[in-house]
């Protein structure tokens, strides 16, 4: 008998290592393209076809006759866009002012290394975890003169205590600046006090070797070296002005009047209440020209540092 020497075992071929570098470099962008491609569609792409209704006759329903600059001119032609325009201005400079000089004070408290800090950090960045309409609703509720602040007081006993801004026509706009800022300035502190723990210990304590005082210290050392973290704050804080609205509909709803009006309350007033489609759309390229007038000199700066 002959003997049959059994085959020798053949082992699969494995994927070599040049498959799996690309199975590493493409996975990432497969995951990513899903949401590229619906962020390249619903924003991007909406905001050039929003571009393109404001340069149209569009009324109640997009038409895609071409109208030329005429929306333009009758945006311009409106007394409630110099309204808006004249009320974003208000309470875009209290707004980022207060948000920033409450924010800085409150992260150089916290930088104190105060016990209570774990707790006060919560409370101070819990606002920013409620959404514009709570918060436009609970200081809705908390300014009304007939049941908020005014009238407890009335009901303490100081009967000739007055607080009716949310009523009054010239006020109300500081309603706005008083909810935004209460939300705001806690999310701007833990900007700042993150900026204040990133500064090297080194320097402080040099210039306390030098004799300079605290406030010496945080004059002319710390807070210049906040500057990235001031513009950064400045960048975020103005981008939320410009689009504010539903803070605006839920505190006030734009009154009394149009007392209270901002361009993102009158670009949706014109575009679905007013039949006036092209000329909201005329406003809200107002405001996305507003926001990257903003925006790109900033990210200009940040490229050019890092080069």
């Amino acid at each position: 008998m002959t003997n049959i020497e059994p085959a020798p075992l053949v082992e699969p071929e494995r994927p070599g290592p040049a498959f799996a570098d690309r199975v590493r470099t493409l996975l990432p962008k497969m995951v990513l393209a899903p949401s590229f491609a619906i962020t390249l569609i619903f924003v991007y792409g909406f905001i050039l076809w929003t571009v393109y209704l404001s340069f149209t006759t569009s009324r109640i329903l997009p038409v895609y006759k071409w109208g030329g600059f005429d929306a333009y001119f009758r945006l311009w032609s409106q007394p409630n866009w110099y309204v808006a325009m004249e009320n974003l201005a208000i309470f875009g400079i209290l707004y980022i002012g207060f948000c920033i000089a409450i924010g800085l004070f409150l992260a150089i408290l916290m930088d104190q290394r105060i016990r209570a800090e774990g707790v006060l950090r919560p409370i101070f960045l819990y606002p920013m975890a409620l959404s514009f309409v709570v918060t436009g609703t609970a200081w809705k509720w908390f300014l009304n003169p007939g049941l908020g602040l005014e009238n407890t007081v009335h009901h303490w006993g100081f009967t000739n205590f007055k607080f009716d801004w949310l009523v009054n026509p010239d006020m109300a706009i500081y309603t706005v600046v008083i909810a935004g800022v209460w939300q705001a300035s806690g999310f701007v502190m833990a900007m700042f006090l993150a900026g204040l723990r990133g500064i090297d210990g080194e320097i402080i304590k040099a210039a306390q070797i030098d004799g300079a005082t605290t406030v010496a210290t945080y004059r002319r050392i710390i807070i210049p070296l906040l500057r990235p973290v001031f513009l950064s704050a400045f960048i975020v804080l103005a981008h939320m002005a410009i689009k504010s609205y539903d803070l605006v509909i839920a505190l006030t709803g734009g009154g009394p009047g149009n007392a209270t009006e901002l361009p993102s309350t009158f670009m949706y007033s014109y575009t679905f209440t007013r039949s006036q489609m092209a000329v909201g759309s005329a406003s809200a390229v107002m405001m996305l020209m507003g926001i990257t007038a903003i925006i790109v000199p900033y990210l200009y700066s940040e490229l050019r540092e890092k080069r």
